[in-house]
Formats: C-alpha cells, structure tokens, sequence
C-alpha cells in the first residue's frame, strides 16, 4: 500500500443542522503540493481545520506517513510538524519580523533569559535558506503585505513544520507578489516540504499544484491530475455545472458624469493623511475600477464617499450636486447604494431574518411601513422571496433565515440584491466577491454588469486584477492614496497596472475620456 504524507479517511463532521464533512477521504503525497477546491460552504476549512487540531472529527481517522494520530489541538499538530498560514494574518503590527516568529516558542539562554540574539540569527538563516529576503528587525507595520506573509511562512518553519497549509494565500496580494509566492512555493516542495493550497483561484492550481482534491456540500467529488484537468473541468466539478469565466460585456455608452471628485484629502483613524489629492469621475453606463494593494486609502476613500467619514478637503458631487457635507441617509435618498468590504460587520445585521435585512434601508416608507410606523411583515416577506428567486439567494427557511446562517456567498447576493433594488444612480462596490466560489462570482459579476447596461454608474473597489480587468470600462491605480495612473481596461494588462499600484508611475498619457 502506498504510503502518504497525510491520509485523511472517512472524516465526518456535524455542526448544528449542517454536514461539514461528509465521509471524506484526501491522501496527499510526500513533497507534493496538494490544492483543495471547493463552493464556500463545501468543508474545506472545516476538514484543513480538523488536520490542524482546530476541530476534532465525529468520525474518521488522520494518518501521519502512514501513523495513526488524534491531533488534540494546534499544539499538538505543531509538534507533528503541521503548520497554517492563516487567510487573515496572525500579527502583532508593533512587534518586530523576530518578535512575531518566536512568539509562544522563545528561545532562552542559560540564564533563562529570551535569547532574541540567537533567534534572530535563525530567522535570517531560515530566511536565506527559502530565499524570502526578510528583514528579521523590520517592524511589522513597516512592511508590505506580501512580506507580512512571507513572515508567517517563516513562522512555521521556525517551528520545524514539514506539512504547510495555505488558506487563500493571494487573497490581498499583487500580481507580482503572487509569482514571488509561488516561487517560494517550488523553493519549498525542493527543500522536502509538502503543501496543501486552498483557493478558489484556478489559475494558480493549474500553476502551482499537481494534484487537486474537489469538494462539493461536505463530499468529495474527485481527486483530479492537475496537468491533464482543465480549468473548466475542475470549476465543473465545482459547482455541478458550467461555469463562463468571461462575460461578454457590450460596447459602454457613456452618459453624464454622475460622480465627481476633486483634490479630495481624507484621513484614516490614527490621523494621517490616507487619501491625497484625489480627483476622478465616473459617468453613467461606465464602471470605473480602482486597483490597489489593501491599506492604500481605499478604505478612507470609499467612506468619504458615502458619507462614512468627514474628508478633509476636496469636493465629492453626485449628478452635478455638492454632496461633501451632507449626511448618510442624505446620499442615499439622492442615489448612493453603497456594498461594503465587510459584509458582516457593515452589511447586515446578522441576527435578523433574511427579509429584514432586504429593507434596511426602505423599512421606513411604503409598502414596508403601515399605519402609525407599524412594519407590513407580509410585504416585507413578498419582496424577500422576489429578490430571493430573481438573485438565486440560497436561503434554508426562506425569507425567515436568519443571515447568521447563510453561507458567505449568499450574504453577498442578499446585499447586492438589497442595493440595486434601490436603483441608485451610483454604485460604490467594494471588494464584492472576496473569498467567494467561481460560481458565486459568476452570477455577482452578471448583476454588476447588468447595472452598467441600464445606465448606472459603478465604482469597484477591488484587489482582485481579473475581476477589474473583467469588469471595467476605465481602472484607476492607487498608491499610498493617490491615483498613479488611468487606462481603458480594454488596453491595460496585469502587469502594467501591478507596476502602478507598487507606485510605478505611468509613462504614456492617461486614458482619453
């Protein structure tokens, strides 16, 4: 019998009312690097998490080149050599590279002392050994996000890990950064390391795995040879269905200009200066991208715009009409609809029922609001289970489901669906399908791109470069809060623009509007 780095058999795990993990089996190979695909819901976190002692399973068992083992808790699978890097990074900002590394594994002196001398010296030595060029004394604040990660790689093997998983690690990372990352991934698999990759990203299986295991509602549906699997059959495999990749999007006809912003300055919550000197417009019909690298003040922008935070100076105007002072609800009222990063912490309420949180922003005039301010509870559920059937929200009691329940990708649709019910003259996007399935990305793109077929007007927010290449009429490269250049999508490429969100400045002329 074959022996395997990490032989997962039969593994099922329960939460309340949900199959996680539904008898599943993944064999992975010494030194291999191993992907793992999958709807949002599907149970790859939940089975990477059981392997990394986060969840003990119901049933099944874990084997370790060809040991049996229960892995108790994080401490334990360390101890196996099993390490995790993290989706969303697991630093301290004011800690130095070395302080964050030995962290809860200190080396000490014989005086008992933390010998951060000799740490030091081991992190440089891990580091020039995987060539991932970290300066083990830079503070964590002062470094870039690619380099935040490349410390969490070098948090593991400090710790002597052999088995690495990776949770959507190009998630906030640039086009340049992601071919780094998987140089680093190949440095690895050469220096005896095996990988596990989860993403939903098919072009970096194709580039960087040679096996993939599919998972669909808790079951696995196939192990596939990466080389020979396309990128439509896996995504097939997926989600049970084709998949179109790219929307056919008609030539735009622009209109007036529906936003416009001049030498705008907004500051972030520590007080300095995030958005410098901005100016831009968006016209009708036209989606108008703007790509950065996260923490560029597209945050402070995207607030300032929807009347989230005071801007410092500058002029917004939405369809001729100075908007920069006024409130919330006011910009609303004249057109905003506005879909946040965070669709759990700005979007909605997630103890509400699904149909409450469809009129969050209507509540308050008819049809939802009867005599004497009292809800019409019936309307509110008939205009539910409209939006539920026109943007396919797969919600398990209807417009009775509680949002907390939903999947992440279905909490995307239900805000989606609550905004352009709006019919809004602008809308501000941001980050719409971070983390979610091709399929769930398939079906927001449509929506968003139908919006610019009816004569709105779209800015998107986006660290994902194909979504904004796809998407996009005009994009805008952002760099420490400020625009370094702007093209037509149709002649803009990856690398030009990854190039300008680094702070490369553009050497032709700006697009012609």
């Amino acid at each position: 019998m074959d022996s395997y780095a990490i032989e997962m058999a039969g593994i099922t795990k329960v939460f309340p009312g949900v199959v996680a993990n539904d008898d599943v089996t993944l064999r992975v190979s010494d030194n291999e690097i191993h992907a793992i695909l999958g709807e949002n819901g599907a149970g790859k976190s939940t089975l990477m998490s059981i392997l990394f002692g986060l969840y003990e399973p119901d049933s099944g068992t874990i084997s370790i080149r060809g040991k049996e083992v229960r892995i108790a808790d994080p401490n334990h699978a360390t101890a196996l050599g099993i390490g995790m890097v993290h989706q969303h990074f697991k630093l301290i900002h004011n800690y130095t590279v070395t302080e964050n590394i030995i962290l809860g594994n200190e080396p000490r002196n014989r005086w008992g002392d933390i010998d951060v001398g000799a740490a030091r010296k081991r992190v440089g030595e891990l580091s020039a050994l995987y060539g991932l060029d970290v300066d083990p004394d830079a503070l964590i604040e002062n470094i870039t996000v690619g380099m935040q990660q490349r410390v969490e790689i070098l948090k593991i093997l400090y710790r002597k890990a052999d088995i690495l998983i990776f949770d959507e690690p190009t998630a906030v990372l640039r086009p340049q950064e992601i071919d780094e990352l998987m140089l680093i991934f190949e440095r690895l698999k050469a220096e005896g390391k095996t990988i596990i990759l989860i993403t939903h990203k098919l072009k970096e299986i194709k580039q960087a795995a040679s096996r993939c295991t599919v998972l669909r509602r808790g079951k696995v549906i196939g192990t596939v040879d990466v080389a020979s699997a396309s990128e439509s059959d896996m995504a097939a495999m997926m989600v049970g269905r084709e998949v179109q990749f790219s929307l056919e999007k008609p030539k735009a006809s622009f209109g007036e200009t529906i936003l416009k912003i001049e030498e705008l300055s907004v500051r972030n919550s520590r007080g300095l200066e995030a958005v410098r000197n901005f100016s831009l417009e968006v016209r009708r019909g036209e989606i108008v991208g703007i790509a950065g690298v996260d923490g560029n003040g597209q945050a402070e922008l995207i607030e300032a715009i929807t009347g989230l935070r005071h801007a410092e100076k500058g002029r917004i105007y939405l369809k001729g009409e100075e908007i920069t002072r006024t409130s919330i609800h006011s910009r609303i009222e004249r057109g905003i609809g506005y879909v946040p990063e965070d669709r759990q912490k700005e979007g909605l309420v997630l103890d509400f029922r699904l149909d409450e949180n469809l009129v969050l922003k209507t509540y308050g005039k008819a049809p939802y609001c009867g005599a004497f301010g009292v809800l019409d509870r019936s309307a509110m559920e008939r205009n539910a289970k409209t939006l539920i059937q026109d943007f396919d929200i797969r919600a398990g009691e209807g417009a009775a489901t509680k949002v907390r329940s939903m999947s992440g990708g279905n909490q995307q649709k239900a805000i989606i669906a609550r905004e352009i019910e709006l019919s809004p003259d602008l809308l501000v996007i941001a980050q719409p399908t971070r983390g979610l399935d091709v399929g769930a990305i398939e079906n927001i793109h449509t929506r968003i791109l139908a919006e610019r077929n009816k004569g709105r007007a779209v800015l998107l927010v986006s660290f994902e470069l194909d979504e904004i290449l796809n998407l996009c009429d005009r994009i805008a490269a952002i760099s420490k809060g400020e625009i370094v250049g702007i093209v037509d999508a149709e002649s803009a490429n990856e690398r030009e623009i990854g190039a300008m969100m680094a702070g490369v400045a553009r050497q032709q002329p700006e697009a012609k509007r």
